[in-house]
């Protein structure tokens, strides 16, 4: 059984239990509705068991992913994220068999990320287990396809470009097609009309089946899709960072696009892993935590006001901080889907319970109002990288 469907495929999914059912009471000689009776316990206890799915575009998945965001540490075989955490390889691989076998269904990774590590690893870990996941990537970046180092433009989508990552995505990835490959960044310098343009001949030859956006301008969606229907917008969206509500959401809620939220636990402080007087490394490998605004030592004591929300809530509803983040941001819209990374096993499966944990209007009520309360000192990203996001592509010739 694949873990996603195609709405155009859907109703076959629908009417095959059905005709099944038909035809067994015809075989039997018994009224369809005595059988449709007798098996609806068994029908409830197995849609408990496979757990609720959300609509991302076109597509159907568990309601919290796997974001596989990992480079080469300062010592052989060890792995690393971007927030000083560390495993080896072989962990890596286990962790992503884990998350599917507990029926993660969207796996998120890029070309970026290492660069081409994750990719590497992912497409180890899915051997066996391909059909049961979206895969999810990026391309945009100007990488080296041999040294992996950025080159100086540092954007990329012309299409020859787009071209040429897809093949050697498809090659660490060890897959026939992407589910959906998202454009990490909008390249200032090429239309939106060609980026789409490419990626519709790629989807029609059978490479990829969707693409989305990460982090655009609002116009470029708009352009984007009606050049060709977009999955997903990815961009960061917690408890900590709430700009997708004013513009973007709405936009993904007019035109049925799904919306992945990257950092969801906003790079661990709202699962409780950073206190007041947390220092972040920038030796041997920097902490992107290091160079962000929010979490400098100036504004951090003040922001732990978010923290401590968090953690009143989690001790309310016999939860842990990160279910609660989680599980506030699919309340949010059932067309929502976080994608935490992590490199611990416990961390994964208290991820994954987000799922099953609910509010009640009035909870959510008195939880937004809070929130609402709180305000958030420093900007979200370093200045550098906060220039890549809200961009509109230029115009079509």
């Amino acid at each position: 059984m694949t873990s996603y469907t195609d709405r155009s495929s859907s109703s076959d999914a629908v009417d095959a239990p059905r005709r099944q059912l038909l035809a067994t009471a015809a075989l039997l000689g018994v009224a369809p509705s005595l059988l449709s009776a007798c098996a609806s316990a068994a029908t409830t206890a197995t849609s408990a068991a496979v757990g609720a799915r959300r609509r991302l575009g076109p597509l159907e998945v568990f309601p919290v992913g796997l974001g596989c965001q990992w480079r080469q540490g300062t010592a052989p075989g060890v792995v690393v994220d971007s927030y000083s955490s560390a495993f080896d390889r072989p962990s890596a691989i286990r962790l992503i068999h884990e998350a599917v076998d507990r029926g993660v269904t969207l796996i998120d990774t890029a070309e970026a990320y290492g660069p081409f590590l994750s990719e590497e690893i992912v497409g180890e870990a899915l051997q066996g287990r391909r059909d049961r996941v979206v895969l999810e990537t990026k391309f945009g970046f100007d990488i080296d396809p041999v040294s992996g180092q950025r080159r100086p433009g540092r954007l990329n989508s012309r299409p020859e470009h787009i071209r040429a990552v897809v093949e050697a995505q498809l090659k660490r990835l060890r897959t026939d097609r992407i589910d959906v490959l998202i454009q990490h960044r909008v390249d200032p310098q090429v239309p939106i009309e060609e980026v789409v343009g490419t990626l519709k001949d790629l989807i029609r030859a059978g490479k990829l089946r969707h693409y989305g956006l990460s982090e655009p301008g609002l116009q470029t969606v708009r352009r984007a899709h009606a050049e060709h229907p977009m999955a997903v917008i990815q961009n960061e969206y917690s408890m900590l960072w709430r700009g997708p509500e004013a513009a973007v959401l709405p936009l993904c809620e007019e035109l049925g696009i799904g919306f992945v939220c990257w950092s969801p636990l906003g790079m661990g402080f709202l699962a409780g892993g950073v206190q007041a007087d947390s220092r972040f490394k920038t030796a041997p490998v920097t902490d992107f935590r290091a160079i962000s605004p929010r979490f400098a030592p100036e504004v951090l004591p003040a922001n732990m006001a978010l923290v401590d929300l968090v953690r009143d809530w989690a001790q309310r509803k016999s939860a842990t901080p990160s279910q609660v983040a989680l599980a506030w941001l699919l309340s949010r819209k059932p067309w929502i889907v976080p994608i935490p990374g992590t490199t611990n096993a416990a961390h994964l499966h208290q991820n994954l319970g987000a799922a099953e944990l609910r509010f009640t209007p009035a909870e959510r009520a008195e939880l937004d109002a809070a929130l609402g309360a709180i305000r958030i000192q420093g900007d979200r990203l370093p200045p550098a990288v906060a220039l890549m996001s809200g961009v509109e592509a230029p115009p079509k010739p």
